[in-house]
């Protein structure tokens, strides 16, 4: 079986969730599986949480599209889910949910290398991120950020 483009199955999802005020954040063909499993990360438009009714009434709607639109000839498990505590942070309402919460920022240096800079959450604004590390505070220019992910804290042993 040929694997269906991934951009064709993200316009399918993105078309099944929109009408029910869902936005799709990412999806995923793991073709190595058997079956094969589509994974599709949603959230609600508004911002609000997405309980697991909320996933389990786009299932429905999202397999009728694929089946229709033939991308998939044989079986496949589609995974419908919310982002999670384990995800990265884009809203505004993600980050003022998670201030004082350990996370790591993926930014770029003047030079323009990466660099991976962890502490506290302290904020984000239009200018910076900013981060509590060990009682000093640490502003990321919002420009340099590649991505701000949560993580587990250090245990203090």
């Amino acid at each position: 079986m040929t694997t269906p483009p991934l951009q064709q199955l993200e316009a399918l999802a993105r078309t099944a969730a929109q009408p029910a005020g869902y936005d799709v954040l990412s999806v995923q063909l793991l073709s190595h599986r058997i079956p094969i499993t589509v994974q599709v990360t949603v959230q609600r438009s508004d911002g609000a949480d997405i309980s697991l009714d909320e996933c389990a009434s786009l299932s429905a709607p999202l397999a009728e599209a694929i089946d229709a639109g033939g991308l998939l000839a044989g079986a496949y498990v589609l995974e419908i889910s919310s982002p999670g505590i384990g995800e990265e942070l884009h809203s505004d309402r993600d980050f003022r949910s998670f201030r004082g919460f350990p996370v790591a920022v993926l930014h770029r240096d003047a030079k323009g290398a990466e660099q991976r800079s962890e502490g506290l959450l302290l904020e984000r604004d239009d200018e910076a991120v900013q981060l509590n590390q060990r009682g000093r505070p640490k502003r990321i220019k919002r420009a340099d950020v590649i991505r701000v992910r949560l993580i587990t804290p250090p245990s203090d042993n």
